[in-house]
């Protein structure tokens, strides 16, 4: 088994999530990560913090519960945006960087690559950061325009690694992150080999992460709640017992494989809802003590403020290793592209919610270009 990780994960597709996470009254005290429901699934569950907030990261890997990190596109483009001088700093570094490497003075113009280049050393240099405060990894994404270019995604994430290793920061503190297409597993499965860890994200389906885990990538991050939204739509229903959420059920089953049939990929979801419904005092914290003992989480600020306000006996293990690979009735079946490419036509929420994550990581760096054009 590999060791543990835990990252730190965006909010997926939320519009209205603030860069910069506003103060909070009801933030963790050193008292209460010793007392609560936090510590407790600490106990059981690698925990991670979703947050780009670098004040916010800082001061939950302090606690000795969190430590790892990553970014997305969501958080570069925030970053682009931000106005902060220790971000806007990033973004000017981003810009020299690749205008030194690809076009010699300013007001030259500003082809493709050049702006490639500024967007990926921007991911870097905010990894860079999350990576001199945090002990263990941290996660850079590979441009989500390049979701379905294998041969694209593998060239830019060698490109990333590159730029860490000239900073000094060795490849087994970073994880590439790449989305959860059948490109974007065989872009994992190339770098795996190179000995460059992956991160498969955008995962709404026992297919995607089946693929992952033949491919052998590193941690998939399913999103139950993203899976409850789809299965909420479509049935009309307002709520279920967090035993029975579709999200919770989703990540059960791909946990289950994995241990059923020995893969070493790590199952972190990530992306939570209430599963009885925002209306139910208590629901927001649902479906993370419905997968409780999962390999590992990704939760975000207000989410871990809940389980600080909590009882640690309201965690209960509801995910075991042997327990739940006793139970998992899928076979081994061993994907192809033809034969994903038949399963995937039949899995709607999975296709959906995958197009919806891409559209709004493509409008993020699309938003990020604009800014960054600005600069040069």
């Amino acid at each position: 088994m590999k060791f543990s990780l835990i990252a730190i994960v965006a909010t997926l597709y939320s519009p209205t999530m603030a860069f910069i996470t506003p103060s909070v009254s009801n933030k963790c005290s050193s008292t209460q990560l010793q007392t609560s429901a936090l510590e407790s699934l600490a106990d059981i569950t690698t925990l991670s913090i979703d947050s780009g907030d670098i004040d916010t990261v800082a001061r939950y890997a302090k606690t000795g519960l969190i430590t790892d990190a990553t970014t997305n596109p969501l958080f570069v483009s925030q970053a682009g945006a931000n106005g902060d001088a220790r971000y806007e700093a990033m973004v000017q570094e981003a810009v020299t960087y690749a205008k030194r490497k690809t076009c010699a003075e300013d007001g030259c113009p500003v082809p493709e690559d050049t702006l490639n280049l500024a967007i990926d050393r921007l991911a870097v240099n905010l990894g860079k950061e999350l990576v001199s405060l945090v002990p263990g990894r941290v996660s850079t994404e590979v441009d989500i325009r390049l979701s379905y270019d294998t041969d694209k995604s593998v060239e830019r994430a060698r490109s990333i690694i590159a730029m860490y290793e000239d900073a000094g920061i060795s490849k087994d503190r970073i994880l590439i992150k790449l989305a959860g297409t059948w490109e974007g597993v065989q872009a994992a499965k190339v770098l795996e080999k190179e000995g460059i860890q992956c991160n498969i994200t955008l995962v709404f389906s026992f297919l995607q992460a089946a693929a992952a885990a033949q491919a052998g990538a590193y941690l998939i991050s399913p999103f139950p709640g993203r899976i409850l939204d789809w299965h909420k739509k479509q049935t009309g229903l307002e709520g279920y017992a967090p035993e029975a959420d579709p999200g919770v059920l989703a990540v059960k089953r791909m946990y289950a494989y994995f241990r059923k049939y020995q893969y070493d990929t790590i199952c972190m979801p990530a992306s939570w809802r209430p599963s009885r419904g925002a209306a139910v005092e208590g629901s927001d914290v649902d479906e993370i003590l419905a997968l409780a003992g999962v390999d590992e989480m990704t939760i975000p600020e207000p989410l871990l403020n809940s389980l600080c306000a909590l009882s640690p006996d309201v965690v209960k293990r509801n995910c075991d290793a042997t327990t739940d690979a006793a139970a998992c009735n899928d076979p081994d079946f061993r994907l192809t592209e033809e034969s994903y490419a038949q399963y995937w036509k039949t899995d709607v929420c999975g296709q959906e919610k995958l197009k919806e994550g891409m559209d709004a990581f493509t409008a993020e760096t699309e938003k990020l270009i604009t800014i960054l054009i600005e600069k040069f």
